[in-house]
């Protein structure tokens, strides 16, 4: 089964594909997806779906975990974030991939154990649970592996 997590954001959206069988995950693409601060909005979101459009076509994913949005003091941002997931979701739905959302909470604890780990744990336990040699950078594109592996480990 091959997944592909997201960390949505409208400047910085962060992906992750893995691929799952019964004895391991392991890394298939990580990374970012960037806009221009100034950009206007409608630009920002056309290229993150276009973008995703061509991530989706050349890994195939049959499921999609996407980090759900945390409540935060700037409603500007929140509300970047939240179309940014409306674009990813959307894309899930006409793509007809298998849905899964997760808060940033459920991820930490999935990955860690501790729902209140830091990014630093975060990143180290994706490294270690994927085998990789160093810890994936940017923090965007971990946090989206993270997301992938806890819809891993919630469908096995």
């Amino acid at each position: 089964m091959r997944i592909l997590g997201i960390d949505p954001g409208t400047g910085i959206l962060g992906f992750g594909v893995i691929d799952i069988t019964k004895q391991k995950i392991s890394l298939v693409d990580a990374g970012v997806i960037t806009t221009p601060a100034k950009q206007a909005d409608s630009l920002r979101l056309a290229t993150i779906y276009d973008e995703l459009t061509e991530l989706l076509a050349l890994h195939s994913p049959t499921v999609l975990a996407v980090e759900k949005l945390y409540f935060s003091q700037n409603v500007t941002t929140a509300m970047s974030v939240a179309q940014a997931r409306g674009v990813v979701l959307l894309l899930g739905t006409k793509h007809n991939l298998d849905l899964y959302e997760y808060t940033p909470q459920q991820i930490k604890q999935a990955i860690t154990g501790y729902g209140k780990a830091t990014k630093q744990q975060i990143q180290e336990m994706v490294r270690v649970m994927l085998q990789l040699k160093e810890t994936p950078k940017p923090d965007d594109a971990a946090d989206a592996l993270a997301c992938a592996i806890t819809c891993a480990q919630s469908i096995r």
